[in-house]
């Protein structure tokens, strides 16, 4: 399954636990409070100043060497 922007983000931490990572690396420290379950990965870097394209993309490669 590939990450879409549109995704919400502890849906995509509930794929790989990994993938926490790479929102750390964009200055996402609280994965755990609730707009980690109910924020998209755009309405998310829209807040942090992060490029969502970027994010999607790494996050993606970085599920392809995991399979």
């Amino acid at each position: 399954m590939k990450v879409t922007k549109d995704m919400i983000i502890m849906d995509v931490l509930k794929m790989n636990m990994d993938t926490a990572k790479f929102f750390l690396e964009i200055g996402m420290h609280c994965l755990g409070c609730p707009s980690a379950s109910g924020e998209t990965l755009e309405q998310a870097c829209m807040v942090h100043g992060a490029d969502v394209d970027k994010l999607v993309n790494d996050i993606n490669n970085f599920l392809e060497t995991q399979n």
